[in-house]
């Protein structure tokens, strides 16, 4: 049994490239390009890069081709699927760098290969599969995913979007830099107020996240959140959306500009706001593009004492890395739950020591590393499962998933142009060369205790950082090895908070009070009473405290 897989010469007289992406799933409730996931609910998958691909040349995918679960088409049990074909399609860009790659151009929607306009897909069919058949199933991709209309300004909310120098000139074409900048109450009324930004770093944001200026919707159908156990959670997130913005028009509410980033590239949803060798200058574009033309245009104060970060998860790791990659252009960071801040505990696997970052091996056999739990150390999936469905969405670290960014941002480039691997994406055996240009470079624990003399002073009191014991990802782990060095620094001792919430999963921020459903939901008023705090006690002499302060 076979498939080949065409696209209509409607839809682009041709040729493309791109990567073509075979989905069998065994339920109907949503077309199969929506239920692709790894671990115990995954579906099969199948891909193939295509170069120069013409208008009905078809693409064969046979027991030749590496899929997810089943490596094999010949794995795949009988019985009756719904089938659907994807074109996730490549731009070619050549890079300052020399190389030329071949990559999906982000196109308004955060880099998902399944919503991003102008990729081709076929119409889910039901068809009845058996591997032993001599047949040839032949799909058709006669539509496109249409574009994304872009979101609206209000009175609070404004979209701003530039062009980047910075980029352009790595990527050898026009690269933009976007934002969501959240306006305080008054901002019309109070011409001579100027105001410290927060940045709200996290994945791509379609809108200001957390917001909503007309109440919750009366006739929304309740959903169940199995993650969280919650019914009505759709309901809960409308609700708490609608208190922010109550919350924000009121006087309780420190006067400040939020800030969310869209940096989406040809590798992920967001850049990790950081200088990389296959990224480019993401981090100095932000930082020395994107935040002045943020703060002339909307009057912020423009200083590093009247700066902050917060985030969860990526965002916390960013928020962090900004601090300390930029220390003296921010007064203070709110790490949540952080993508690992030490290698030695990445995840579950010491990218300096372990040989594999798939498996555990003792002298007679071998256990799978896990790479998702919930807070009862239930596993559903493992750094297998993750790795080898990225690697069928994408070869060359193509994905748009998690441990493919990962290399994009981490590693040195490779000769071809694309990231050198950390692993084996087939064997998860490391390589040792690359872990220590990740250490040098990113490992942000490591980086802290090779540069604490000058960097200590610089962060007195600017670093905090939560993490659930539970941490579906174990993102805890590293956290642990962080605190251990924070707690023993000295000229400067470090003077921040590391908290740990008992038995709280992933997203925990910090919040004793609440159930991480609520908190999760509420970052951009927690930690607002302390930054102003900070902005107090830290504040240079001379320094504007009042025009803000109505």
């Amino acid at each position: 049994m076979r498939f080949a897989i065409h696209y209509d010469a409607a839809l682009d007289s041709g040729p493309v490239d791109g990567r073509v992406i075979l989905m069998i799933s065994d339920r109907d409730d949503v077309e199969p390009r929506f239920q692709v996931q790894s671990g115990l609910k995954a579906i099969q998958v199948f891909g193939a890069d295509v170069d120069g691909l013409a208008p009905g040349e078809p693409v064969t995918i046979d027991d030749t081709v590496f899929g997810y679960p089943h490596a094999s088409l010949t794995n795949l049990p009988p019985g009756e699927y719904l089938v659907q074909a994807v074109l996730n399609r490549y731009d070619t860009f050549r890079l300052a760098t020399g190389h030329t790659v071949k990559l999906p151009r982000d196109r308004g929607e955060g880099q998902r290969w399944n919503k991003k306009p102008g990729n081709f897909f076929s119409r889910p069919v039901k068809l009845k599969l058996d591997p032993g058949d001599d047949l040839t199933h032949k799909l058709w991709m006669e539509e496109a995913i249409l574009p994304i209309e872009p979101p609206a300004d209000t009175r609070y909310v404004r979209h701003i979007r530039i062009e980047s120098p910075r980029l352009t000139k790595f990527w050898g074409c026009p690269m933009h830099l976007g934002a969501h900048v959240l306006l305080p109450e008054g901002f019309d009324d109070h011409p001579e107020a100027r105001y410290p930004l927060v940045v709200f770093h996290g994945h791509f944001p379609e809108d200001l996240s957390g917001w909503r200026e007309v109440p919750p919707d009366p006739e929304l159908e309740p959903e169940f959140s199995e993650r969280f156990g919650v019914e009505g959670y759709n309901r809960v997130q409308e609700q708490e959306a609608w208190k922010f913005y109550q919350a924000w028009r009121g006087s309780d509410v420190p006067r400040m500009l939020i800030v969310e980033i869209q940096h989406a590239n040809p590798y992920y949803d967001d850049s990790y706001a950081v200088n990389s060798a296959n990224l480019g200058p993401w981090g100095d574009a932000i930082q020395y593009e994107l935040i002045p033309y943020i703060e002339e245009r909307f009057r912020g104060i423009g200083q590093g004492w009247a700066r902050f970060l917060y985030g969860g998860s990526t965002g916390g790791w960013e928020s962090l890395a900004a601090q300390v990659f930029y220390p003296d252009e921010y007064n203070g960071c709110f790490a949540a739950c952080p993508d690992p801040v030490d290698f030695r505990a990445f995840m579950l696997t010491n990218i300096y020591e372990d040989e594999n970052a798939y498996w555990r091996a003792g002298p007679f056999r071998r256990l799978p590393k896990p790479s998702f739990r919930n807070a009862l150390g239930q596993i559903s999936s493992t750094m297998e499962d993750d790795n080898h469905l990225e690697l069928v969405l994408g070869t060359r670290s193509r994905s748009g998933q998690q441990f493919d960014i990962w290399e994009a941002v981490y590693s040195p480039q490779g000769d071809d142009g694309y990231p050198r691997r950390l692993w084996d994406k087939r064997t998860g055996d490391i390589d040792f060369e690359v872990a220590a240009h990740w250490r040098e470079n990113y490992d942000l624990s490591h980086i802290l205790q090779r540069d604490w003399a000058t960097l200590g002073p610089k962060l007195e009191g600017k670093i905090n950082v939560y993490c659930g014991d539970m941490d579906n990802f174990y993102l805890n782990n590293a956290v642990y090895l962080l605190d251990e060095f924070l707690e023993s620094t000295r000229d400067p001792y470090y003077a921040g908070e590391v908290d740990y919430g008992d038995r709280a999963e992933h997203c925990w921020n910090g919040d004793h009070e609440n159930p991480i459903w609520i908190s999760r939901l509420r970052y951009n008023l927690f930690y607002m009473d302390r930054i102003v705090r900070r902005i107090e006690a830290s504040a240079p002499e001379g320094a504007d405290l009042t025009s803000w302060r109505y």
